[in-house]
């Protein structure tokens, strides 16, 4: 009990803190040329509503993660963590076309396919993107974003496809891994997993040279 109440006082403290980031807005940067009008200009940072600003602080934004963290494990005991989210959802459509044999895959008999905390969580995600864009005046649909288009044209198929393919190549990372940028970058190394580590220290490397390979080379 002891152990529970210390956590929710720093959990307490962590929400202050969080509050009192938000309240400093990130330094200014020096002016610089226009960024070309195809591609997406970056959101200046602004001290207005919570609701309403465009950008948070990115500090406040990562002292937000590490509170929601504490109280994951202090009411739930489990980890934060998106993937497994993911393939439940494919358990759950592969149930609708083929029934309960879904449940005898050695994978669902671990991880049952259902709707739990997880998958609320993604869904939350989902919500709460498409609110604050909305809130802040930025929602907008893009078949091609403006920054691919300026480099690969306006092929929205074209887009798709790259698309698809970086998901699936994402889906089967992070089930051959055990975790994604939510279980090993922030539960794993918030627990002082190696793994989590090593995790993430792969996560930067893979995506700056899967980009670098991308923009600099294929589509040079």
């Amino acid at each position: 009990m002891r152990s529970k109440s210390s956590m929710a006082l720093l959990a307490a403290l962590g929400v202050l803190v969080l509050l009192g980031a938000l309240a400093v807005p990130l330094p200014a940067h020096a002016a610089g040329p226009a960024p070309p009008p195809e591609v997406d200009a970056p959101l200046a940072p602004s001290c207005g509503s919570l609701l309403t600003m465009p950008r948070w602080s990115p500090y406040a934004v990562g002292i937000g993660i590490g509170v929601l963290s504490w109280l994951a494990f202090l009411l739930s005991n489990k980890p934060l963590g998106c993937s497994t989210a993911f393939a439940r959802s494919a358990g759950l459509l592969e149930r609708l076309a083929r029934g309960a044999t879904v449940d005898e895959k050695p994978y669902y008999q671990q991880f049952k396919p259902t709707i739990d905390w997880e998958w609320m969580l993604v869904l939350g995600l989902l919500v709460g993107a498409a609110a604050a864009a909305l809130l802040s005046g930025q929602l907008a649909f893009h078949w091609v974003p403006p920054l691919w288009a300026s480099r690969a044209g306006g092929s929205a198929v074209v887009r798709w496809l790259v698309a698809l393919l970086g998901g699936m190549c994402i889906g089967f990372g992070s089930r051959w891994a055990g975790g994604c940028t939510s279980g090993h970058g922030i539960s794993g190394t918030l627990q002082l997993a190696v793994s989590g580590w090593i995790a993430a220290a792969g996560f930067f490397v893979g995506g700056i040279a899967t980009a670098m390979l991308l923009f600099h080379v294929i589509l040079a």
